[in-house]
């Protein structure tokens, strides 16, 4: 595990974003595994920057996203469909073809996670896979509780996500109470993973996802077992973990 520490939010996209570039750079069709959420913007920001300078070329990489919300079309507006067009794929080269999201309108559900895993499997698997994390400790919408050996899988949210996710609504009470989401299996099995993370409000899910016990009742902390994972937080981010006398000089 390596653990790259940044001053505040700015310079945490800028590291992240600087890890996706190497992949891009090193393989030009890998497969992307992206991530929404107000974490990832500042990362997608720096990748479009540096796309118009002419430093990355997406035109071979697929992206296989990590949710959607049910019940949510791609063109609706608080959709991860949209979400993701807006701040990445419509400004940079990438190919319509090449870009994978679960279907929200899918009403039969064992018959969507059946093709969202096969996609993956025939893309060769996920080389990158980045992940925020949630406060209760959640990676993509994988709750606590739920079984690590989940592939994508329907999920119902917990009253903690839809709270934090009701900031994107007008109201708590249009969020939706379930998601498809690619499981910790899934993720477990990307050849390598970045989890960013920026904030006070999630120094708690960070400490216990590295130091913790590795328990379903953290999704995040199984991300000790992987042999191939970034860390990428700022100060406030990894200000528990710090007041504990646990954050590496530079890197672990």
């Amino acid at each position: 595990m390596r653990i790259y520490q940044a001053k505040d939010y700015q310079e945490m996209s800028r590291k992240a974003a600087n890890i996706i570039s190497a992949q891009i750079i090193m393989k030009p069709d890998a497969v992307l595994g992206l991530a929404t959420g107000s974490t990832p913007l500042g990362i997608y920001r720096q990748l479009i920057d540096w796309y118009n300078k002419g430093d990355l070329d997406f035109s071979e990489i697929r992206s296989v996203n990590l949710d959607e919300y049910k019940g949510l079309s791609a063109d609706n507006e608080q959709s991860y469909a949209y979400f993701m067009r807006t701040n990445l794929f419509s400004q940079v080269n990438i190919k319509p073809e090449n870009l994978y999201i679960p279907n929200g309108l899918e009403e039969d559900i064992p018959k969507e996670c059946s093709r969202y895993n096969n996609i993956i499997k025939s893309l060769g698997g996920i080389d990158l896979q980045l992940l925020g994390i949630g406060n209760n400790g959640h990676i993509g919408f994988n709750e606590p509780g739920e079984a690590f050996e989940t592939e994508t899988h329907c999920v119902k949210l917990t009253e903690n996500t839809i709270e934090a996710n009701a900031r994107f609504f007008a109201s708590i009470d249009e969020v939706p109470k379930y998601a498809y989401s690619t499981g910790i299996k899934n993720i477990m099995q990307a050849k390598s993973i970045l989890l960013a993370a920026s904030g006070k409000a999630k120094a708690e899910a960070l400490y216990k996802a590295l130091y913790g016990p590795i328990s379903p009742s953290v999704p995040a902390s199984i991300l000790q077992l992987h042999n191939n994972v970034y860390i990428v937080a700022d100060e406030a981010a990894f200000s528990l973990i710090r007041e504990k006398g646990l954050l590496p000089d530079q890197e672990a």
